[in-house]
């Protein structure tokens, strides 16, 4: 199985999951961020051993989505993707709008 495809069909696993559990969208952020903080996690020990890598779209969708503080922490905890530019600037872009959806979801009572 090709490894992006396995990202995307964990997260969506973690999508049908935090739907089925008591406050779906904190727990869709727990397992998003689980997950995200994985994948670097397994993209960082990829890139020791040169082995197939996890495109930067990939890692750039699961933050955007929701897995954000997961990346957080992974790009600090395993020293990923943390000078690398132009994906460092897309990450934070990426952040600032999920900041910004969320809020305004919770401004306008989309979400209590």
């Amino acid at each position: 199985m090709n490894l992006n495809y396995l990202c995307y069909f964990l997260l969506a696993l973690a999508a049908a999951g935090s739907a089925l559990l008591p406050y779906p969208l904190a727990m869709w952020f727990v397992l998003a961020s689980v997950l995200t903080f994985v994948i670097y996690g397994a993209d960082k020990m990829a890139a020791r051993k040169a082995w197939r890598r996890v495109p930067e779209a990939t890692l750039l969708i699961c933050g955007f989505v929701g897995g954000w503080p997961g990346a957080i922490i992974g790009q600090q905890l395993f020293r990923h993707k943390t000078q690398k530019q132009p994906f460092k600037t897309w990450f934070m872009i990426s952040v600032i709008i999920n900041v910004a959806l969320l809020l305004a979801a919770w401004r306008f009572g989309f979400i209590n």
